[in-house]
Formats: C-alpha cells, structure tokens, sequence
C-alpha cells in the first residue's frame, strides 16, 4: 500500500509564522487583556449578529443579555443556578469569545505575553534575547482551565506552591524558580472556571481575593508579586449556601456579576436541549430513532416532575434527567431490534416504562413521599403520554383503529415484539397515513407505522376508550389492548 498522505491543517487551525519578539512586533501585533479581548470580539459578534454562544438553549432573552453586560463591563462573574441547568456548558462556551491564537514566551508556564513578561524565569530571556526572545502561539482552546471544587482543594492547587523536585536539583528555597505555579496562574491570560465554588473551604477562598481585586498573587513567603490577567468565572448552586458551604462576603462582593440560570422556561426549548443533547443517533452501531412524539412525552415528564408537589422543588431536576430518560428509551429500541433482528431500531411507547427506575435516583422528593417514589413518576409519565396525544392525536379520527377491537379482540405488545410482528397483530388499519403525518412521521417504515399505532393504542387507553392489562412482574413493558 502508498503510504497515506498526512493531512492538511485547515488554514484557520494554522498558528502565526512569527517566531521572535522582533518578528511580532514588526506585524504591528497589539497586546490586549483578556477582559479587553473578550469584549472587542464579543461586540462584533453582536454587531454581525453571529452566534455568540453556540448550543446554549432556552436563555436568550433571560440570561444572555445579563451575561454579556457582565462581559462588556470587564466584570468576573458567578453563574448561579440549580443542577442541570448548564452553567457548567454556558462557562465553557466563553473560550470562544477569545482571539484564536494570542503569543506567549515560548516555554513560558503562566503564558507571559512577549511585550511584558512577568515571571522571573521570562524576565531574564527577555533581557537576554532583546528581539530575539522566542515566541510561541497558543490557541483559544488552550487558554481555558476549570477545576472542580472539592473540599480537598488546596492553595497549591489553585495558586501555587514550593516545588520539593526543583530543590532537590539544586535551587535554594528563596529562589522565585523553585516555585510550582497553579491552576489559576497556569491559565493567566486565559478564562479559569471554579465550579461548586461554595465547596470550597472557606480558608481556600481566601486565596482568592487578591486574584479578583489586585489582580496579583503571593506565594508562601516569597518575595514574589505576579500580576495576572485571567477572567475569574464561577458557579454554585443556591442550596449549596445552606447545606455545604457557602461563599464568603468578602469573595462574593469582589465578582463584579451574579447571574442567575434557570431551566427551559417552555416545552419548546425543553424539546431542543433533549434533541441537540441526548446521544441516541447511533448506539452500538446500530442507527436509534426516538419519534417526536416520544421526545416529547420525555419533554413533558420532566416538566411535570419538576413543577410535582411530590418532589423537592429546592433540589432542583436537572436537564440531565431529560437527557437520560430520551436515551434510555432509544436503548430500549436497539435492544429489542438486536434481539428480534430487526435492522432499524424506533422507539415506541412500550419503551417508556424503563424510564422510571433509572430515572428514579435523579430526583429529590418531599419526606411524606417516602415509599411511594415509582408510584409517583409512574402517574406523571402517564400523564406525559396522555397530554402529548391530546396535542398530536386528539382530534384524529381512529375509527379506523378502534374497529379492530369491535368484535372482542386484543393486542399484545411489548419490548420484545417486533414491529413487523406487532403490525401483524393489529391488521390493516385504515387512517394509518393520517396518524402518522399527525404525528410527524414521513417515512412508511415498519418500525415508524409500528410506533405510531402503538402511540394511538396507549392514547386510546389513558383517554378510555380502550382497556389495558399490564403483565405483573415483567420488565419488557407487555401490555394487552382490548375493549
């Protein structure tokens, strides 16, 4: 075989040429803080009207216009908000407000910029090399850092600390170099995110205050003051002010913003995030399709779960239980047309029930709940099915459907009953084009027949019109329709 031929690098991936100090000036290149290159950048965004924040859903007119005040106004801010409510993903987006590519000293661990080196190490290359002082280039991805609080989390960590291995190479413990730069430093000139930032203990936040408000950092007893040039961004959730930690008056009133999240406010935006979010395009090889109208009952569950009386509204369900719940039935669908050699897996209704016991952990309920946790999603996921029907097939006409069971007949469906299988039992089914195109449907599959008429049967069930006998003691969702 001819050795394959190395892949071209996009031109926009492409770092600068310019490898000196001399070589960048002479581009007329200006230095710019962090703060300052976020708001030029972000200002064209808004004049260009190109997306400032990729894949964020449901917050544009709510959160967005407050973050990009903070953003503007150079301020550091605290994301606040219940679990799941992506302010973790809304943090990382802000990387991409960043230049492409920003120069640093080669080398150089807390990325000085060649104009004004900061770090001793840089100080002495720079007095050295004059306009020979090497340049590297770093890209926008490598100048964002995050770190998880933890109540293990050390001053170390996030600033720095004496490095025992480069006193054991000979450096005296007063030399500034024997230093072990930390999290925050390393990412100077970039965006650092501390997540749960109320778990962090109360004496590690103090460490902190001089990043926000001198904008510098001392390290042990060292006679050693670097100025940094980092964008502090943070997030808690409220509860954590009560039941962990909490944030100390002094750190808090140095973030210039506290922004509040909040999840999808509509069904809309609900059905969005699960699409863009939830993986079910291809599990295992084998392409997954979850009909809209099952996104949607997944959609309306968690709204139903999250506004119940049952469950603790403080804790919050998060976008994850939605995301979840839309995968775990596009599992059930590959499972069954894995196990019945079906070659296209659609999900269906008798998918649904699998939902509740693995959803069962995410959610926080009310104390006088206790012992009826399933009982309770149970009813809410039923009421899901039953609303998006009234929505999608309310006012179809299934005659066509219900005469099947005119003569005392039944059907028998189930996880384990193949699509073919289950058109089968049913029979032709006048009307069947038109319940599909209701529900979305344009593909005359059987496995999108099979979900659409099963879908009608359930509706038919929740609105009584037809009965239902659930298999006890069996897991694969069996169910039998009759009068």
């Amino acid at each position: 075989m001819p050795p394959s031929t190395p892949r071209e690098t996009p031109p926009h991936q492409r770092a600068p040429r310019q490898s000196t100090l001399g070589e960048l000036r002479a581009t007329g290149h200006v230095q710019r803080t962090v703060k300052a290159e976020i708001r030029h950048n972000l200002l064209n965004r808004l004049r260009s009207g190109e997306p400032r924040f990729p894949g964020i859903v449901g917050f544009d007119e709510t959160v967005l216009p407050h973050l990009e005040r903070a953003l503007l106004a150079g301020h550091d801010l605290v994301l606040l908000g219940e679990r799941g409510q992506g302010k973790t993903r809304l943090i990382r987006t802000l990387g991409g407000l960043l230049d492409e590519w920003t120069p640093v000293v080669a080398g150089c661990e807390i990325n000085d910029h060649p104009y004004a080196p900061v770090c001793v190490r840089c100080r002495r290359l720079a007095a050295e090399k004059g306009e020979d002082l090497p340049v590297a280039w770093r890209h926008r991805d490598e100048r964002y850092g995050e770190k998880l609080a933890t109540p293990d989390t050390s001053v170390g960590d996030l600033i720095g600390d004496v490095d025992p291995i480069k006193v054991a190479e000979g450096r005296t413990l007063g030399d500034p170099e024997t230093v072990h730069y930390g999290l925050v430093l390393r990412t100077n000139r970039g965006i650092f995110s501390i997540n749960e930032l109320p778990d962090l203990a109360e004496r590690i936040q103090v460490a902190l205050l001089n990043v926000l408000e001198e904008r510098d950092v001392q390290i042990r007893g060292y006679a050693l003051r670097l100025p940094l040039d980092v964008l502090l961004v943070a997030s808690a959730n409220p509860e954590d002010y009560t039941n962990r930690g909490r944030i100390i008056t002094p750190l808090k009133d140095r973030f210039g913003a506290e922004i509040r999240t909040h999840y999808p406010l509509g069904l809309d935006a609900e059905l969005e995030l699960i699409r863009q979010e939830a993986d079910f395009a291809d599990l295992a090889g084998l392409p997954a399709e979850v009909p809209d109208h099952l996104v949607e009952v997944i959609g309306r569950f968690t709204r139903l779960v999250r506004e119940s009386a049952a469950v603790d509204a403080r804790s919050g369900v998060s976008a994850r239980f939605a995301l979840a719940g839309a995968e775990t039935v596009a599992a059930g669908a590959v499972r069954r047309a894995a196990l019945t050699g079906e070659e296209r897996a659609v999900a269906r209704v008798c998918d649904l029930p699998a939902v509740v016991p693995s959803l069962l952990g995410k959610v926080e309920f009310e104390v006088s709940e206790e012992g009826r946790e399933q009982e309770v999603l149970e009813h809410l996921l039923r009421r899901a099915v039953a609303e998006t029907y009234r929505r999608t097939l309310g006012a179809a006409d299934l005659t066509g459907l219900l005469d099947r069971f005119d003569a005392g007949e039944s059907v028998e469906s189930g996880e384990l009953v193949s699509a073919a299988e289950l058109l089968r039992r049913i029979g032709p089914v006048p009307g069947l084009a038109k319940i599909m195109e209701r529900l979305g449907m344009s593909g005359d599959s059987p496995g999108q027949a099979a979900a659409a008429l099963e879908f009608a049967l359930e509706g038919l069930f929740l609105t009584r019109r037809l009965s239902k006998d659930v298999a006890e003691g069996r897991a694969d969702g069996t169910a039998t329709y009759r009068t």
